[in-house]
């Protein structure tokens, strides 16, 4: 792609960080479990990507918490009318 977006460190963990959290089923688990997992998975991600600041590692556990828990919960009966 010709004057594309460079694919950046931080791009490669974000990408891992939701590929594992799909892979893991962390989506929707309690918000105690689910702290526990992104404390564990991003210490892991701040091994495997070194070149991480401690500020973009706190950015992916937010935006992995997020993630987690979006506004509006999935499923039968759930939309932007009862959340």
């Amino acid at each position: 792609m010709a004057g594309g977006h460079k694919t950046t460190e931080f791009d490669r963990a974000r990408d891992r960080l939701f590929s594992e959290m799909h892979r893991c089923g962390v989506c929707g688990a309690e918000e105690d479990q689910v702290e526990e997992w992104l404390s564990d998975t991003i210490g892991v991600l701040g091994q495997h990507y070194p070149e991480l600041t401690p500020l973009q590692l706190a950015v992916l556990h937010k935006v992995g918490r997020n993630f987690a828990a979006p506004t509006v919960a999935h499923g039968a009966g759930n939309d932007a009318r009862n959340r």
